[in-house]
């Protein structure tokens, strides 16, 4: 049943992102201009995803003591924020500038066959698996 509700969710993540053209590099990077084309009806998408996050923390998970479908909130449990939170947050926002892709949109657009895309996702996988060594040079 879990692995059903995920793939619904999914699904229903990758429409929201398809109608509010978030998987369109172009509208992106349109957003992220603010001194050119600006274009701030993403704003709009991610107020409207705030509102509807913070209602279904406030009416399910502050009150309840464990999930519907599981047996436990699986919360952040790290609460500061350090230099690899600032320097990974710098390196996506960079990425997301200069590309307009972000990993949701990226995956959303996957059935496309857009070359640009599986560069990307290609280029995103070889990135996580180098970050733990990554993680381990810096330390």
């Amino acid at each position: 049943m879990n692995k059903i509700v995920a793939l619904c969710c999914g699904v229903l993540f990758g429409i929201g992102l398809t109608v509010a053209q978030m998987v369109n590099p172009q509208k992106v990077l349109n957003f992220l201009d603010i001194s050119g084309d600006w274009d701030p009806s993403l704003a709009l998408v991610m107020a409207g995803a705030l509102f509807i996050y913070v209602m279904g923390y406030l009416v399910w998970v502050k009150p309840k003591s464990k999930p519907l479908l599981d047996e436990q909130f699986f919360l952040p449990a790290k609460k500061t924020i350090d230099k690899s939170l600032v320097v990974g947050s710098i390196i996506f926002g960079i990425g997301w500038g200069v590309s307009g892709i972000c990993p949701g949109p990226a995956l959303a657009n996957l059935s496309g066959g857009d070359l640009k895309i599986l560069a990307f996702i290609g280029a995103m996988l070889v990135g996580m698996k180098c970050s733990p060594l990554l993680a381990q040079l810096t330390r």
